[in-house]
């Protein structure tokens, strides 16, 4: 028979530990697309905008000084919170989220496609034909 942690469920605070690792992936993905795709939202709504620019300027910052990302770090203490084994980390839809967030790119290639994403990003809101006069 299986223990029964403090959650009620078999494994408990550990399969606790490893949804909310699961979640904080698919956290991490919801911000790179942000991250991506922010200027359309922020193209119109002038508060996205700024959040959009304050979040491009956070991504070049841990990436100019090889900082982790404070996502990844939590995520790295809920699996191993989690007691984390078997044949891939967490759940399916985390193993599948991950393969997304820390795809094994160069860090020059994620660094140009983060420069490239800003570019777009202040043409998108700074253009002259979006300049409204």
């Amino acid at each position: 028979m299986a223990a029964v942690g403090s959650a009620g469920l078999p494994g408990g605070r550990n399969v606790a530990y490893r949804i909310l690792a699961d979640v904080i992936v698919c956290i991490h993905l919801g911000w790179i697309l942000f991250l991506i795709l922010g200027a359309i939202p922020g193209s119109r709504w002038r508060w996205v905008r700024w959040l959009h620019l304050a979040a491009l300027t956070f991504s070049i910052a841990l990436q100019s000084f090889s900082w982790i990302c404070p996502l990844t770090d939590l995520e790295i203490w809920l699996r191993t919170a989690g007691g984390a084994g078997g044949a891939y980390r967490g759940s399916f839809i985390g193993h599948y989220a991950e393969r997304l967030v820390y795809a094994p790119l160069p860090r020059y290639v994620v660094f140009a496609g983060t420069l490239l994403v800003v570019g777009v990003s202040l043409w998108i809101y700074y253009s002259p034909k979006r300049t409204r006069h």
